[in-house]
């Protein structure tokens, strides 16, 4: 019991980090393909979609379905990547601390 203030300190002084991590992910960007690069997303470490490139070469009106596939893939991985990202710069923070994934 007699550690409960350092306890709640090294906490408080967690919680900063992780404030500051988080931020700090905001700025960093994954680019999700598919389609072998013909259409990228690319996504901030808030999972925030923030750019959708086409090749025009795959812009044609009868194959909109694959469009949209290759779209839908495209988001998928880079969400997958983000997600790590994010998972492996919190697992750095909190080391040995054994939270379980997905806590942050």
């Amino acid at each position: 019991m007699k550690n409960i203030p350092g306890m709640l300190k090294k906490a408080q002084e967690l919680q900063a980090k992780m404030g500051a991590i988080q931020a700090e992910l905001k700025t960093k960007e994954m680019v999700g393909s598919s389609g072998q690069g013909k259409v990228k997303i690319t996504m901030n470490g808030s999972q925030d979609v923030v750019k959708v490139s086409i090749d025009p070469e795959v812009i044609k009106p009868e194959e909109a379905d694959l469009l949209e596939d290759l779209v839908l893939a495209a988001f998928h991985d880079a969400r997958a990547k983000v997600t790590k990202m994010v998972e492996e710069e919190m697992g750095r923070l909190t080391g040995g601390l054994g939270l379980p994934p997905g806590l942050f």
